[in-house]
Order: structure tokens, then sequence, then C-alpha cells
């Protein structure tokens, strides 16, 4: 197997070219998406070497992502990489879990495996181990749907007891059209009705001197940083979107309860806290702020009281609301980590009309420039679509205008994609695929340029990075503040790194710079 990871010494920041492969753990290696979504849910892919066949995430057989080029096709809520690491005991029913889609599902994922194994449930890391197989599915492209019915279709194939459940478990008849054999179907974030389905295929036979003892959360992340979801479903209305259908309308947690599950996080070692939802902005709308147990379900109040824990708190799917300035202090003061990941999709105020997005690009623009000047270290991520129905030539040039004035930090880039049941599938004047290619290749090339401009003015500079993994070769695979994992850049130490841990927070001086990566050294002040 090639090294997982490259250096200065074997890879120039000029050029990455380097393995397939962006890390690992247990066998599992994540790969791009072969589907995207542009606003929400990028459906992971994980893919495992040859000599072994662990299932913990769906695979595919192209492992062509390079490490840290900062794939457009990727977003910051694909699934991660996962990790298990519990056996089984002799004789303990035990189930398998293929988690497909984003964060959001894969807090799903935990979520019932932690109840399962606090059942006296194993869990089983491959197909030949289980008693039955909950894949739990991703719906929201065409495509997403496909891999989902063959990750379904490959479970029936290698274990032949499928429990279904997740986003695309919304469409039962859909999924027994294909495959008839599955034991049951159940809805996203629907946790009683597949624990049911298990009970009723494999029935509990706890240990009570084992099995019934508290336990911890089953995690599917590596043990230093969690995703924290703050809230279910969405009340937009985007044409490109079918997420309300599936998930359904905003349904926030009180704040207490998202507080307290932070709490136990950080008491067990998680150093960074990914906060999720589908629209983080919105974050209490729909349970008008309530306030509980001396916490308040709103944004701004939530993302101070978690900045209190000491963990790295980072914020996803922030939609531009005016009361989003209000959290810029809080970066700046170092409560929260100075990182915005908004989905602004367009530029062009007709094409945003036809998105059914807010059209005021300009006025984001002004927007953009004022959290700056409150906190200038504020790193912005967004992603935009291109070749949306009725997509002129003369508004794609003003995305490209609009880009270049705002200077973004971290770009996705998506090719429009229909999804069956979204109403932007009847607007008229779709574009031709090559020009969607064309457009694409367009924006990639010159956001890689203000990317490559913006980690060259770093170089020289002292900050702090969190630590990923340890190669046997010494190198650490770091991330800055300003680095989401599995998605954003990364930052790599490739001499003096005995003695550190994964998981360690460290200062670093930045001294190359790439298109979309930084080497640097230990400070040792």
């Amino acid at each position: 197997m090639p090294s997982l990871h490259s250096s200065r010494k074997s890879c120039s920041s000029k050029d990455h070219s380097r393995s397939p492969f962006t890390s690992s753990i247990n066998g599992l290696y994540i790969a791009p998406p072969k589907h995207t979504h542009p606003d929400y849910a990028q459906p992971g892919v994980v893919t495992q070497s040859s000599s072994q066949i662990p299932f913990t995430l769906a695979r595919t057989s192209g492992m062509t992502r390079a490490m840290s080029q900062n794939p457009p096709s990727l977003r910051p809520d694909l699934a991660p990489r996962a990790k298990l690491t519990d056996t089984p005991r002799k004789g303990q029913p035990t189930i398998g879990m293929v988690s497909l889609g984003c964060p959001k599902a894969l807090v799903d994922s935990e979520r019932i495996l932690t109840r399962l194994r606090a059942e006296g449930y194993g869990i089983s890391p491959d197909y030949t181990g289980a008693d039955a197989v909950i894949v739990n599915t991703c719906g929201f492209l065409d495509s997403a749907k496909a891999e989902s019915l063959d990750a379904i279709g490959e479970a029936l194939a290698e274990n032949g007891r499928v429990i279904v459940t997740g986003c695309l478990g919304a469409e039962p008849d859909y999924i027994r059209e294909h495959h008839p054999r599955i034991l049951a179907v159940t809805g996203p974030h629907q946790y009683e009705q597949v624990l049911d389905a298990v009970h009723a295929a494999v029935p509990p036979s706890p240990d009570p001197f084992i099995d019934l003892l508290p336990a911890s959360g089953v995690s599917l992340t590596p043990r230093h940083y969690s995703y924290l979801k703050i809230s279910e479903g969405c009340n937009h209305k985007c044409k490109f979107c079918i997420i309300p259908d599936m998930r359904g309308r905003l349904a926030s947690r009180p704040a207490h309860a998202v507080l307290r599950e932070a709490e136990k996080l950080v008491e067990n070692g998680v150093k960074e806290l990914l906060v999720i939802s589908q629209d983080t902005s919105a974050y209490g709308v729909d349970i008008k702020h309530a306030e509980a147990n001396g916490h308040r379900a709103h944004i701004t109040d939530l993302a101070r009281d978690l900045g209190a824990l000491g963990a790295w708190v980072r914020l996803h799917y922030v939609y531009p609301y005016p009361h989003v300035r209000n959290l810029i202090p809080l970066m700046a003061e170092g409560l929260v980590l100075p990182y915005l990941d908004i989905p602004f999709q367009h530029a062009h105020p007709e094409t945003l009309r036809r998105m059914a997005r807010p059209a005021a690009a300009a006025r984001t623009l002004d927007e953009i420039a004022a959290w700056r000047s409150v906190c200038p270290d504020l790193t912005l991520r967004s992603t935009f679509i291109v070749g949306y129905p009725g997509e002129t030539e003369a508004e794609f040039q003003t995305l490209l205008d609009w880009l270049d004035e705002a200077q973004l930090d971290r770009v996705g880039c998506f090719q429009y994609e229909n999804v069956a049941g979204a109403r932007s599938n009847d607007l008229p004047d779709h574009v031709a695929d090559e020009i969607k290619q064309d457009r694409w290749d367009r924006f990639m090339e010159k956001a890689q340029g203000i990317s490559e401009a913006k980690l060259a003015a770093k170089v020289g500079q002292r900050i702090d990075v969190i630590i990923d993994d340890i190669d046997s070769d010494g190198i650490a695979t770091c991330r800055t503040k300003a680095d989401a994992p599995e998605i954003d850049g990364n930052l790599f130490i490739d001499e003096g790194t005995d003695g550190l841990s994964v998981g360690d927070i460290v200062s670093v001086e930045v001294d190359e710079a790439g298109e979309y990566d930084l080497w640097a050294s230990l400070t040792r002040t």
C-alpha cells in the first residue's frame, strides 16, 4: 500500500499528485462521493483495502481522491472516517451498520448503535459476523438513491438480513420494488422504529453482568472531534432541494440538551465540536427561542455556551441572516472558531430568484466586509451551483466577478443535477452538460487561484493546529482553525513529531504553502 501522506520532501507545494488515499482508520479509506447535493448533505463514500471488507460505511470501487486537494465535489458534511473498536463477546447478538450520507445521518447511526449496545448487542465490523445489517440510506439526489440501492443489494448478497432506515426510507415502496427481501424500512431519525425492527429480527440476549451497564456513546469519528447536531429539518423552500419533504420542517433540540451532550463529549476527550443542522442560523426559531435550565435556544447564545466548554467550536450550514453578525464578536474573542460555512449558491439575483434563494448578493458583500472588519482572521467557506436551469453566460460571469470581490477562503462548486421531486426539474432552459463542465472548470480555476494566494500569505505566521493523524514515518497531518475535517486543506509537519499524539493541539510556524495545503515546523517556545 502506498504511503498515505505526502510531505515537502517527496511532494512540492506545486505538485499535488499524491497518494489516492486520504487517511485510514481500521482499513477504511475515504473517497469522493459519486453524487453531490449543493446545499446540505453530501453523501460520503468509503472504500476499503482489498484484504478485508469492513462495512461501517459504504464502499465504492474508485479510490480517486488525491489527498487534501480540497476537491470541489466534497462538503464539510461528508460522512467522516468510521471507527469501530468493539469486539463482540462469544454468543452476543451482533448488528452491522452501513452508514451512507452526511454527518447528520452519521449522528443518527451513532445514536442507533449506542442504543443497541446498551441493550446488549455487539457491533460487527463485517457482514459475516453480523446477525443483521442496518443500512442508513441517503436519498437527496437520484444518484444518491441509486447508490443506496446498491448498498442495500450488497448487504443482502453478503448477509441476507437487512433493515433499511434513513432518508431513502421515506420511500418504502420504491425500496421494496427493487429489494423485496428486506426485513423492514423506516424513515430518517426514526430511532424507535429501527430498534423495534432489530428486536424482531434479532432478539436481544444481554449478559446482565456486562451488557446492561451504562454505555458511553458509540462514535464513528476519531476520538478528538465529534459532530453535534442541534436541529432537524428545514423551513426553506429552495427549488433544487427536497430536504423538507424528506426530513420535515425545522425541529430544534432544547439548548440545555445540546449543552449536556457537548459537555459529555468534552469530558470524554473531544477537542473539537462541529455544529451541524440543516439551517444552523435558524436554530430555535421553531420553539420561539425557548429558555430552559438557564440556556436559551438561539444560535448566538448556544455558540457562547459551547465556547465556554474549552473545545474548538466550528459552525456549519450558517445562512447569512442579519443576526449572524452577532456571532462574529464571539469569533474575535476566541470563544468560537473564526470559521463560517455559508451556502451562498450563486451571486446573480435572477439565478437566485429561480432557486428561491435570497437575492441580495451585493448586500452580502457588504456583510462579508463588515464581518472581516470585526474578525480579520475569519475563514469563509461556501458552495455554489453552476449550470442551474436558465443560467446565462452573463449570469455566470456575474458569479465569477462576485467571487473575485468576495475572496472566499474555501470554495466548492457543483454542476446542477436534477433530483426527483424538486421543483427546479420543471424550470425551462436546462443547461447542456458540456456548458456545465466548462463553467465548473472556469469557476474552480479562479477559486484555486484565490486559495493559493491566501495560503501563501500565511507563510511565516505562528498558528495553532490540531493533529488528525501521525503516520509510520512520523509525518503529522493536522488542521488549522480554518480547516474542517475531511473537506478543507491540511497542514503537514514532517519532522520533530516524536512525543506528539493524535488530538493534540500544538503551535507551529508555517514555512510553505500550496494551492490547498500548508507545511510547518513545530515552535519550541
